[in-house]
């Protein structure tokens, strides 16, 4: 699998949202104002990476995708986590924390989630 390009990714989430669509569908709910035939190019990309794939409707087609948002977010986070923080998922904390990204009552709930994992 690989990392696909901010505007890939807007495309995706749309489909992860509407499970299927035709091309003017997604167009019309991208957050970037996009010509169709940008969307459409962008689509038969995703398309030839395995990310989505089609059903004929006479001379159009509807998509849907291929690899969840979970599949992707996993991927997505292993790799970030890889070459952003050298696999240390404590870095990443870290770096969130020292951000303010994540509080300490949010900081909580994710350790007791590993606890109640640990107790399974």
């Amino acid at each position: 699998m690989k990392r696909l390009s901010p505007r890939e990714e807007d495309i995706m989430k749309v489909l992860w949202s509407l499970e299927k669509a035709f091309a003017k569908e997604i167009q019309e709910r991208l957050s970037e104002a996009l010509h169709y035939n940008t969307v459409s190019t962008i689509i038969r990309k995703l398309e030839t990476k395995g990310f989505i794939d089609h059903k004929n409707f006479g001379n159009t087609h509807q998509y849907f995708p291929k690899i969840s948002r979970e599949e992707y977010r996993k991927f997505y986070m292993k790799n970030a986590s890889k070459f952003l923080f050298e696999n240390s998922y404590k870095s990443i904390v870290s770096f969130f924390a020292k951000e303010e990204k994540i509080s300490a009552d949010e900081l909580k709930e994710i350790l007791h989630l590993i606890e109640n994992e640990k107790k399974q």
